[in-house]
């Protein structure tokens, strides 16, 4: 027989394929945070976004890299140099924190110049009952 059985290699592909779909979400965590529940709806996305994580005890992240105040706003303006304004950046807030730390870790962002600014937060599950008016 001088054909090739490209069966068994069609099947490890396959398998390889879903080993990755399932794993590469695993790997792009960051800093573990617990994000609020939104109905809002997931923005689409063109190219890597700056992450940037408030943590529950205030500690300032970008990408996994804690930095101090100083630090933070140092490397933020290092970036809005490098990417320009138009560079999308995502914040990531724990849920527990004080509406005025997440305010004031905005107000740092777009004061360095960072033009689209966006909160992460996880979608709301649906509650049961969440349309019934009660009445009865």
């Amino acid at each position: 027989m001088a054909d090739i059985n490209v069966t068994p290699m069609v099947d490890v592909m396959l398998v390889l394929l879903i080993i990755f779909m399932v794993a590469a979400p695993l790997l792009v965590t960051g800093v573990a945070v617990d994000l609020p529940k939104t109905a809002a709806k997931a923005l689409p996305s063109d190219n890597e976004p700056i992450s940037i994580t408030i943590d529950g005890r205030g500690q300032r992240f970008i990408g996994e890299e804690q930095l101090s105040d100083a630090a933070f706003a140092a490397r933020l303006t290092a970036l809005q140099d490098a990417r320009g304004a138009e560079a999308r950046v995502v914040i990531r807030a724990d849920a527990a924190l004080p509406y005025g730390q997440v305010a004031a870790l905005l107000a740092d962002v777009t004061g360095s110049g960072f033009t689209k600014v966006a909160l992460v937060n996880q979608p709301r599950a649906a509650e049961p009952g969440a349309g019934e008016t009660g009445a009865g």
